[in-house]
């Protein structure tokens, strides 16, 4: 009997020390707190959110007193595809990839207010509001060919709504825009037209050099024409004033005693005719 007493007080003992362990073991667990690389942990005294936040590393806290609520620093990208209306009314539905971060210093702050639902609550329509206004300043046809600047106006648009709730926008990318079916025909039309227009006036430039280089050559042939009628009546022109410079009494009457067959003209007329022969003679 006094040894069951004996056994029993023993195995109350072990039960007891094995509780304490136990116990310290719980009190030391939940007094541990262990931050991953990355995140802030925002402690929280019987609910009341504290200012001041856990950095990575491992802290400790209150047991049943205190509990810590990670919140993720890290980046974190997000896609968004929504609808909005350009300046010139077209339907324009938009893929949008964004990349943001919480700052580590607004996590107590981000949680106090919105909680860990501050993607569903502030990202996704902030985006979808800043997406819309800004389209509405954008034809489509400026959306296609300014891309890059409205990217970069959303991004600061963006930025300048959310930096004061502690979240920052890293990088905006637009993957696609997409129009209505009747825009798109209407611009294929459009480039239809251009394109024929620009092979029109091509042709037309073409016929114009053409036509311009047969005009050029019936010039130079018509010029070279004429240089040859000029210079042909140019030397005959000289030509006749030699020999009218080169006519002199002398030659004439050399000229007509060369031809002369030494009879006398077969006419009547007195002295006068001789006269006439015999001054040729002189």
């Amino acid at each position: 009997m006094f040894r069951d007493k004996a056994g029993n007080v023993a195995v109350g003992k072990i039960i007891a020390i094995v509780a304490v362990l136990v116990l310290v073991l719980i009190v030391l667990g939940g007094s541990i707190v262990v931050v991953e690389a990355g995140r802030t942990g925002v402690v929280l005294t019987f609910g009341r959110v504290s200012p001041v936040v856990m950095q990575e590393g491992i802290h400790l806290k209150v047991p049943f007193a205190q509990n810590v609520i990670t919140i993720n620093n890290r980046i974190v990208k997000i896609e968004v595809t929504t609808e909005a209306f350009s300046k010139d009314l077209q339907t324009i539905s938009s893929v949008i990839a964004v990349n943001y971060h919480i700052n580590k210093t607004a996590s107590a702050e981000v949680y106090k207010q919105v909680g860990l639902g501050y993607e569903d609550v502030l990202v996704m329509p902030a985006i979808n509001e800043v997406l819309k206004a800004v389209t509405a300043n954008y034809t489509a046809q400026q959306l296609v060919s300014q891309r890059n600047d409205v990217s970069i106006l959303l991004d600061e648009s963006l930025n300048a709504k959310l930096n004061e709730y502690g979240i920052v926008i890293d990088d905006l990318n637009i993957i696609n825009w997409d129009f209505s079916e009747e825009y798109i025909s209407a611009i294929e039309a459009k480039q239809v037209a251009e394109q024929n227009l620009i092979k029109t006036r091509t042709e037309q430039e073409q016929a114009l050099v053409i036509a311009n280089t047969e005009a050029q050559k019936q010039v130079i042939a018509a010029q070279a024409e004429a240089d040859k009628i000029k210079l042909l009546a140019d030397a005959t022109a000289s030509s006749n004033q030699t020999i009218a410079l080169s006519l002199s009494d002398i030659l004439i009457r050399y000229e007509l005693l060369q031809k002369w067959d030494g009879q006398l003209p077969k006419v009547t007329g007195g002295a006068s005719t001789f006269t006439d022969i015999s001054g040729l003679l002189q």
